[in-house]
């Protein structure tokens, strides 16, 4: 079922997906004359869902391959805390300490730039 959903997402985030959607779309409106609307409503509500759901798995797809890339260089460089790793995985509030820690740690070191250079 995951390769399904995958794939459709795929095809679905992309252009030929999208004229599928549109010729949908056309195709639904013209029915309406013949009385179809109520079927045509709840067939519409339906796809609405599905590809709202659609979106959400490509992107959790992308977010999830970001993340590895960018722990892939956090650990390539030696300079680096590897504590930031896995962070996507935490809490709300356990990301919004680390994110503030690391700002203050971020102005600090502008500041001690700042002032070697002057």
């Amino acid at each position: 079922m995951n390769l399904f959903l995958f794939r459709m997402a795929d095809f679905l985030s992309r252009p030929p997906g999208f004229y599928f959607v549109i010729v949908a779309m056309i195709g639904s409106t013209a029915l309406v004359p013949f009385g179809f609307t109520n079927v045509i409503t709840y067939a519409l509500s339906v796809v609405a869902i599905i590809i709202t759901s659609v979106v959400l798995i490509q992107n959790y797809r992308d977010t999830a391959a970001i993340h590895a890339k960018l722990d892939e260089i956090i650990v390539s460089m030696r300079e680096t805390r590897n504590e930031v790793v896995g962070l996507e995985h935490e809490q709300p509030e356990h990301i919004a300490a680390a994110v503030e820690r690391l700002e203050e740690e971020a102005d600090g070191q502008d500041r001690v730039c700042r002032e070697t250079t002057m």
